[in-house]
């Protein structure tokens, strides 16, 4: 499901160029669509975190992967902007509410005891980033074949095969909950103010801002600029696929090192080099051999940020409000992810460079990463602690 799920939303930057060409959507125009999407996921994020509470897990995200299908259909069909922000927009941005890394890793937090979770987050998260390495040289393969419309039937065939993965997993619905807070009769929202006045969760919440900005710009944008460098329309569709591979690698390290070093500063340090690695690519002239490098690079240090994050809720606040404050702190990440793609096919439009963006991003992500960091060191007692983890029999 979430393999799935990730792999085509991160996949979508290759039907850019096309689309722009051939149904008179702007590049702006479709990177509002793909914000839009972002945001639409991170505002609902929270609430399918408090519905799987209340209906279980399986009516949420086999739901969502319905939606998700739905969005895949519509902007296969599109035929100007409006169906192209509701289809790539709103509706998947519901679905990945429903079915996307939030849900998953709590599905996954619930399955196995304490001291696999992260270990065990790291393997989910990898699972997920691998369907990144299937869609993107599949869809543009289609679409170089044929046309984008071909291709995205190839992700109406991929979506349909959500729906049985949401099915399966919604299965952990018959699983006792582990880890649950002290108080079980705390209401939502109160969990929510105690979160939000704990200062590493706030911290952590407004640093994944920088996440989502950077890695939504790169999905949605570095198609349109190895096009504008005259580089082989294929290789954004490997780097992505690289992207995604590196992703499973990067994944099942930070999963691994969270579970024996502070995760929070795993956090900081991630978004530094990040920064880094941005920076220093965009600063040289690409090619076919630095820009495969920089994907592997940049996808190692990709997907890791969710078990991190995922695992530190969990351990501060307990398994059953994990999804909930997950998509709490992921409404930093996707406003992160709008201001990513749109404000960067802004600022192209505008200066016909990214140049601008670029310095943009580079700076808040190391200030975000030194304070992340920092606040690692932040020794408090979270306002709602969970309570001893029992075993499984």
């Amino acid at each position: 499901m979430l393999s799935l799920s990730t792999g085509m939303r991160q996949s979508l930057g290759v039907f850019m160029p096309e689309i722009t060409q051939n149904i008179g959507v702007s590049v702006s125009q479709f990177t509002l669509a793909i914000a839009i999407q972002n945001l639409t996921w991170g505002l609902m994020q929270p609430f399918t975190g408090v519905w799987v509470i209340r209906v279980g897990f399986k009516k949420v995200m086999v739901i969502g992967s319905f939606l998700y299908l739905l969005g895949i259909i519509i902007l296969a069909m599109a035929n100007g902007v409006v169906a192209v922000t509701i289809g790539a927009g709103f509706l998947i941005g519901c679905a990945l509410a429903c079915n996307g890394s939030g849900i998953g890793m709590a599905v996954a937090t619930r399955a196995v005891p304490v001291e696999k979770r992260s270990l065990i987050l790291g393997m989910v998260s990898a699972a997920g980033s691998l369907g990144a390495l299937v869609a993107a040289p599949i869809a543009q393969a289609l679409i170089q074949e044929f046309d984008w419309r071909i291709g995205m039937l190839g992700f109406v065939v991929m979506a349909a095969l959500v729906i049985p993965g949401a099915w399966y997993a919604g299965g952990i619905d018959q699983k006792p909950i582990l880890g649950q807070s002290v108080n079980d009769d705390i209401k939502p929202m109160q969990v929510v103010v105690n979160a939000l006045k704990y200062p590493p969760f706030a911290v952590m919440a407004i640093a994944y801002f920088v996440c989502g900005m950077q890695l939504v710009f790169l999905t949605t944008h570095l198609p349109s600029y190895l096009a504008l460098c005259g580089l082989d329309p294929m290789l954004s569709a490997q780097s992505l696929g690289v992207i995604g591979g590196f992703n499973a690698l990067g994944s099942l390290f930070f999963g691994w090192m969270g579970g024996r070093y502070n995760k929070l500063f795993l956090l900081g340090l991630i978004y530094i080099l990040r920064s880094i690695g941005i920076a220093y690519y965009f600063y040289v002239i690409p090619n076919s051999t630095n820009t495969l490098i920089f994907a592997a690079y940049i996808g190692f240090l990709w997907l890791g940020v969710i078990p991190l994050v995922s695992g530190s809720i969990a351990e501060m606040f307990g398994v059953k409000w994990q999804a909930m404050l997950v998509g709490v702190a992921f409404i930093a990440h996707q406003f992160g992810s709008f201001v990513g793609a749109f404000g960067g096919g802004l600022i192209f439009d505008a200066l016909g460079s990214y140049d601008l963006a670029l310095q943009i991003g580079v700076s808040i992500g190391l200030f975000a990463g030194i304070v992340q960091a920092s606040f690692a060191l932040f020794k408090t007692k979270p306002p709602i602690a969970p309570a001893p983890t029992t075993q499984f029999s």
